[in-house]
C-alpha cells in the first residue's frame, strides 16, 4: 500500500491515481479516503490525478496515541503534499476534512495550492463560543464522545441515519451506504477517533479562512442534520476571499454520497473554470 512517514514516524495511507491536474481530498470523521470513492473514479476518468489519504487514527493509516490534533492533521496533509511535491493542487474537504483543509492553508500557506473546495465542512467552528454563540451546545459533543466510548460500533449505525438523511420521510434508505460508513468508522481506532472528536467541534478556524487567497467553492445542504448550514457554510463564505456558496436545497451531509453526481458536476466544472 502506498504510505508515507511523517516526522513523527506516523504512517499515511493514500491513495494516487490518474495523472494531470491534482486534486486532494480530505475526509470527514469518522471515515477514510474510501468516503470519497464516487469523486475520486468520476474525476480519475475524466483525466485528473486524484489522491486522497487516511487521517492519522483513522483507516488504513497508523494509529499513534500522539498528534491526535488538527495543527498535525494539517501538518501529515502538508507532508503528503511535499512527498508528491504536488503543484496547482486543488484541495477537497468533507465535514472535519473541509477544517483540515482551510488549517493547511493556516499553516502552510497556497503555495501548491491553486482551488479550494470545501464541501458539508465545519468550519468556521462548531462549537458555541464567545465569538460564535449560535454554535451547538458543547454537550452535543460530550454525547458523541460518550457514544464511541461506550459503543462505538452501534454508534456508527445509528449515526449513519441523519447522516445521509435517512430519517427523512421520502428519504431512500441504503443498507449498503450505512454498512459502508460503520465498516470505514470500524476501521479506525478508537483513540484517533475520540480525540478528533475536540478537533472538529472545539477548533475556531476562523483565521484560516481569513488566510485562503485561492479560489474557494463552498457546497452544503440546507438540510445537513450534522453541520447545520447557518452555522458553517454561511458564515465561511462571507469570511472567505473569493469564495462561492452553493446551497443544495434538501441535502443531507452525506452529499457526496447521496447527491454525488451533483456535487461530481459541479467539481469539474469548478476545477475547469
Amino acid at each position: 500500500m502506498n504510505s508515507i512517514t511523517t516526522r513523527d514516524g506516523t504512517r499515511i495511507f493514500y491513495k494516487d491515481w490518474g495523472s494531470g491536474q491534482p486534486v486532494v481530498f480530505s475526509h470527514g470523521w469518522p471515515l477514510n479516503a474510501d468516503a470519497w470513492d464516487a469523486q475520486m473514479l468520476f474525476l480519475v476518468q475524466k483525466g485528473f490525478r486524484v489522491i486522497a489519504h487516511d487521517r492519522r487514527g483513522h483507516g488504513r493509516s497508523d494509529q499513534p496515541s500522539t498528534g491526535n490534533d488538527m495543527d498535525t492533521y494539517a501538518d501529515d496533509l502538508a507532508a503528503l503534499l511535499d512527498a508528491l511535491d504536488l503543484k496547482g493542487a486543488t484541495l477537497v474537504g468533507h465535514s472535519t476534512g473541509g477544517g483540515e483543509v482551510a488549517h493547511y492553508i493556516g499553516r502552510h500557506g497556497t503555495s501548491r495550492v491553486a482551488k479550494a473546495v470545501l464541501i458539508g465542512a465545519v468550519p468556521p467552528t462548531m462549537a458555541k463560543s464567545k465569538a460564535y454563540p449560535n454554535g451547538l451546545p458543547l454537550a452535543v459533543f460530550d454525547n458523541i464522545r460518550k457514544g464511541v466510548a461506550d459503543n462505538r460500533s452501534q454508534f456508527y449505525q445509528d449515526l449513519a441515519v441523519p447522516f445521509f438523511g435517512f430519517n427523512r420521510p421520502d428519504a431512500k434508505v441504503s443498507q449498503g451506504t450505512i454498512d459502508a460508513f460503520w465498516a470505514q468508522g470500524m476501521a479506525g481506532g478508537i483513540l484517533g477517533q475520540y480525540a478528533c472528536i475536540k478537533e472538529f467541534s472545539e477548533v475556531d478556524y476562523t483565521e484560516d479562512l481569513k488566510k485562503i487567497d485561492v479560489p474557494t467553492l463552498i457546497l452544503h445542504g440546507d438540510d445537513d442534520q450534522i453541520v447545520p448550514i447557518d452555522n458553517s457554510a454561511r458564515l465561511s463564505a462571507e469570511i472567505v476571499r473569493n469564495a462561492t456558496l452553493k446551497v443544495y436545497k434538501g441535502a443531507s451531509h452525506g452529499m457526496c454520497v447521496i447527491n454525488a453526481d451533483q456535487v461530481n458536476a459541479d467539481l469539474l466544472a469548478f476545477l475547469n473554470a
